[in-house]
């Protein structure tokens, strides 16, 4: 299974963080597929920079984002932009077009 995680880089007592594309067996510091973002917890503003193309796509294709990055995500607003995207089409599809007939007796 593709998880969407945090790898932890940077020095000791200063964290920074990629979030990455990986096979869930690997290991944390280990082989990835794809760098999507940074994390960098200890800043202030500008902490988190997301690829939210690529985000997109690999949670598209059926990629489980971790508990700390589903967070991440829900920040960033890329979980609310899906959700909305997603309910429209659904919405989109249940609507009943108009016939000619309808719009005649307007």
């Amino acid at each position: 299974m593709v998880r969407i995680r945090l790898r932890r880089e940077g020095r000791k007592k200063n964290p920074m963080y990629r979030i990455v594309v990986a096979e869930s067996t690997s290991p944390r510091e280990g082989r990835f597929i794809e760098i999507i973002g940074t994390y960098q917890p200890r800043k202030t503003e500008g902490a988190v920079e997301l690829k939210q193309d690529r985000a997109n796509y690999w949670l598209n294709v059926g990629a489980q984002p971790s508990d700390t990055v589903r967070s991440i995500l829900r920040r960033a607003g890329i979980l609310k932009a899906r959700h909305e995207t997603r309910l429209a089409a659904k919405l989109q599809a249940a609507a009943v077009p108009l016939t000619e007939s309808a719009k005649d007796a307007e």
